[in-house]
């Protein structure tokens, strides 16, 4: 069991959470190591340790874009789009151009990783305290190198057709609209036809999901957060944490205090009622019967407290960076919530959310590339003790956040609730249904042997599935198809 395991095996252990995630796992344990120690990281270490979940996150960013979400573009189903020849010719699985370059440059800005993390997927370099890597000026070099390179070879000439400030200076729907128009090579790049090919096929038109939003805000600021505690991470954090009620269009500053998780619906022995996660003890059922109107899913319940049942991911980053919430220092950022209130949500918009923040993800890099101060410390040693902690950040999925409680001089109790968690959860108590159970409610299927549109809504959201999904007749109980989302 996890208390048995000696703090180091921790940060070993807590990685594999994810094939794909290691850093943002990574990240969150030793943050919640760091609180339950009150212990002191130099601002090296924060700014090492951002590199880690920025470069893992700008890699995924292509990555799903050509390796799983617009393949779906060439499925016959929509071999009537007027776009469907250039579909094929770019994003045909292994043959397509964009899809070549879009899945061989997403392993550059790994490298980054892997010079401070010493490799990549599951590194453990971060540790309570700062990091285990002393960073050379040879490495702050080639890491400015990898991601030029990144820039351009593909952000810039494949994916926008523009320079990355002229992108950046679009604040509005209209804006964007007037950009696309602007130049041929707008409209032909990657993005211009995302627009395209995604207005089409309908991808605007379905995938609404809860319209109520949450993030935990992540990249710790180097100058406000080394002596952390959890009440303080919130207002330290350089991308602002909150939810929005998109229904109310309200904006809420978010605490980790009002986290509640339930199984009502989930394979787990544990009883009904929410509790929050400090207080959760994990035990999963022996037998994994399938039943709709009993426990359906491995997944638990995640909800707000007051505010219930909430999505995580870029989309909800996204709005938030558009409100009011938070700090002047703190990221802000009009688009996409200009592009909610104009457009409403959608499958589409809640991808576009993804792929906007390659270019703020690839500053932040920057912005941690010039800051080093190379002749200050990367590591203070801490002292153990017993308390309770908790580390949280954006994975590029989502809200993701580890709580511990350390009794003895060992774990006592470990959660981990993952964008996952919250996006894919069952319906609840209240008969309230998670975003992805909400977000395919209506969604219209042209072809019930071959339902692409619910991979549309579900490589949406991204969802860390790893395991086969399958479609069903509602009334008869008969398989319709079986394919993968992740």
């Amino acid at each position: 069991e996890i208390f048995q395991y000696f703090f180091s095996d921790l940060l070993v252990v807590t990685p594999r959470a994810c094939g794909i995630c290691g850093a943002s796992h990574l990240t969150c344990a030793a943050w919640a190591l760091d609180t339950a120690w009150k212990t002191q990281v130099p601002r090296n270490a924060i700014l090492a340790r951002n590199i880690g979940q920025l470069s893992e996150s700008l890699q995924s960013i292509p990555r799903h874009h050509y390796g799983l979400f617009m393949i779906d573009a060439v499925n016959e189903n929509y071999r009537h789009s007027k776009y469907y020849e250039e579909a094929v010719k770019r994003y045909a699985p292994f043959t397509g151009k964009s899809y070549e370059i879009g899945v061989t440059i997403s392993g550059k800005p790994v490298e980054i990783y892997a010079l401070f993390g010493g490799q990549w997927p599951h590194s453990s370099y971060m540790v309570p305290g700062g990091v285990m890597c002393s960073p050379t000026l040879s490495d702050i070099t080639r890491s400015w190198s990898i991601l030029e390179y990144f820039r351009t070879n593909w952000l810039e000439p494949v994916w926008l057709g523009c320079s990355m400030e002229r992108y950046e200076a679009i604040k509005s729907y209209d804006d964007f609209m007037a950009w696309l128009e602007e130049r041929p090579e707008h409209a032909n790049s990657d993005l211009g036809m995302y627009y395209g090919i995604g207005k089409d096929i309908g991808l605007t038109k379905f995938g609404a999901g809860l319209g109520k939003y949450i993030t935990w805000g992540y990249l710790p600021d180097e100058d406000r957060y080394q002596r952390p505690t959890i009440e303080t991470r919130q207002q330290s954090v350089y991308m602002k944490a909150g939810v929005y009620d998109a229904k109310t269009d309200k904006f809420y500053p978010v605490d980790q205090g009002v986290t509640r998780e339930s199984t009502t619906h989930g394979w787990y022995d544990e009883g009904a009622d929410p509790v929050h996660p400090f207080n959760r003890t994990t035990r999963p059922m022996q037998a994994n019967n399938r039943d709709f109107n009993g426990a359906y899913s491995w997944c638990t319940e995640v909800a707000h407290e007051q505010l219930g049942r909430l999505e995580a991911g870029p989309l909800s980053r996204e709005l938030i960076a558009g409100g009011n919430l938070g700090e002047s220092w703190q990221h802000s950022d009009p688009l996409v919530l200009d592009m909610y209130k104009k457009m409403g949500p959608s499958v589409w918009l809640r991808h576009f959310a993804r792929m906007h923040e390659a270019c703020k993800i690839y500053r932040r890099i920057e912005h941690c590339l010039r800051e080093f101060r190379l002749d200050e410390p990367f590591y203070i040693k801490p002292k153990e003790q017993d308390g309770q902690g908790w580390g949280a950040t954006e994975a590029i999925r989502g809200a993701l956040a580890h709580w511990i409680e350390i009794k003895g001089g060992k774990i006592s109790n470990y959660q981990i609730i993952a964008p996952t968690t919250w996006n894919v959860g069952p319906h609840d108590a209240r008969g309230e249904r998670g975003p992805i159970e909400e977000a395919l409610i209506g969604t219209p299927i042209q072809n019930p042997a071959d339902p692409v549109e619910v991979g549309h809504v579900a490589r949406s959201f991204d969802s860390c599935l790893v395991c086969t999904v399958h479609a069903h007749d509602a009334k008869t109980g008969k398989e319709l198809a079986r394919f993968r989302t992740a």
